[in-house]
């Protein structure tokens, strides 16, 4: 994978070929005091919230005396920065949008930080909402700091113009989403997006669901993206129209799901499940689902919502963590 590839799957370069396939959206560049809000990693406090944070009243007198107040004139006040320009424009493109949007950045969306949102979601309605999510997503962070962290060629990064991207809500069940690799122009394998849950009618219909997808990519992608190789994610509704969703890179940076890196960059042919040729001579692709309850997992989001020291502990990807725990609680056995 190399840096270019990353560059043609940033979502300005790849919309205008494609937007009579996916979501309506608006673009709208990122000025650089945002960016630099945003990569501030100082006490989270969110721009833009119409309403400053209130006390409830205490219950009784005894409550009201023990709240001390402080005189101290050299008490700091965190206050957020505004952007009332930047905050006028998107709320306008939010409101061209129906009020509602789904925001990410030229790459990613915070899908690992919804947990933190009042709605649980990542359903934006302003600004504020917006930045809450930014502010506390790891993916946001990485957007912006590591964008090009697995590829292989040694050429200087290249230069890049941040932007905020704001789609059209829409209600997308998870079930119906489908990721796609596509090698040498060729689609080699569709896996079930949500692959840590069980759906019975991906079972039941993955062969029609499969050939919808084959039709799609013959007809709106194949040959029209920037590169040969490349990843790209599907919503297939109840009528069993298939829509384009995002592009990804065809390397270890974007998730797998159901392969592996190993057997997608293989020189091995994918085995397919279908035994039907195309006119033009191509297997069908290899599909993969979740096919039972019992594999059923919980979803991969659910770690950032620890500290990462927990995460490492639990995992053991951090061995100095773990053999200062460890260390700790023989220090705390032996007091005993």
């Amino acid at each position: 994978m190399k840096k270019e590839h990353v560059l043609h799957c940033q979502f300005s370069a790849w919309y205008p070929l494609f937007r009579g396939v996916t979501i309506k959206s608006v673009v709208l560049p990122l000025p650089q005091n945002v960016k630099d809000y945003l990569l501030d990693d100082g006490t989270l406090v969110v721009s833009g919230r119409d309403d400053p944070p209130t006390r409830s009243q205490p219950d009784s007198d005894d409550e009201a005396e023990e709240i001390q107040w402080s005189d101290d004139e050299n008490t700091a006040t965190l206050t957020a920065p505004e952007f009332p320009e930047f905050d006028t424009k998107v709320q306008e493109a939010i409101n061209s949008l129906g009020g509602s949007v789904f925001p990410k950045l030229n790459w990613s969306a915070p899908r690992d930080a919804y947990w933190i949102a009042m709605n649980s979601s990542l359903k934006c309605q302003s600004l504020s909402d917006i930045f809450l999510l930014f502010k506390s997503s790891d993916f946001i962070t990485r957007d912006f700091t590591q964008p090009f962290i697995h590829c292989t060629d040694d050429s200087p990064d290249p230069f890049i113009e941040y932007e905020l991207v704001l789609r059209k809500w829409c209600e997308l069940i998870p079930g119906a989403e489908f990721r796609c690799f596509v090698k040498e122009n060729k689609l080699i394998g569709i896996s079930q997006r949500d692959y840590t849950q069980y759906y019975d009618h991906i079972s039941k219909q993955k062969e029609d669901i499969c050939r919808g997808i084959q039709d799609f990519f013959k007809k709106h992608i194949q040959y029209k993206f920037l590169d040969e190789d490349f990843v790209f994610d599907i919503y297939r509704d109840s009528r069993g129209k298939v829509w384009l969703i995002d592009f990804n890179p065809f390397g270890e940076v974007t998730d797998s799901l159901l392969f592996t890196w190993e057997e997608l960059t293989s020189e091995n042919n994918l085995n397919g499940d279908f035994s039907e040729v195309d006119a033009q001579g191509q297997d069908s692709p290899a599909f993969r689902c979740t096919n039972s309850e019992v594999t059923v997992q919980p979803s991969p989001y659910l770690s950032y919502r620890l500290p990462k020291d927990f995460v490492d502990l639990s995992t053991g990807e951090d061995a100095y963590k773990l053999i200062d725990f460890l260390k700790l609680k023989r220090n705390q056995q032996e007091d005993d």
